[in-house]
């Protein structure tokens, strides 16, 4: 499905390797089940980095960035507003993520994109 709204919140972070299963487990069976029910929240979809190889001005090139985050979770919002809201803060802190998931998490990245066209 295409992105409909204005919006788009990125969430990247590494986990600490011991944590990575309890990690994914609770991003995929907790914390996006319940931000999908914060009003505003339209879409959630997961990524995990993996290596880029492509052509560019006619060479074939490698592109590494340094201290990229892992995983990266991307938000499609009606509005930035809902960062903000009661519903988004209650969800962050619900269930297992701010206590066996979220100390567990570093080199966190939080950007929020507008869509220009």
């Amino acid at each position: 499905m295409p992105i409909q709204s204005r919006y788009l919140f990125a969430a990247a972070m590494d986990v600490e390797p011991a944590q990575d299963k309890v990690f994914n487990e609770v991003y995929d069976t907790e914390h996006v089940p319940l931000l999908l029910k914060v009003p505003g929240v339209i879409a959630v979809a997961r990524f995990k980095k993996q290596e880029l190889t492509m052509v560019i001005g006619g060479e074939r090139k490698t592109i590494v960035i340094e201290n990229e985050p892992a995983y990266n979770a991307l938000y499609e919002l009606e509005s930035p507003d809902v960062l903000t809201s009661p519903g988004w803060a209650k969800a962050v802190d619900a269930g297992r993520w701010p206590g066996q998931v979220r100390p567990y998490t570093k080199n966190r990245r939080h950007v929020l994109y507008r869509r220009i066209s």
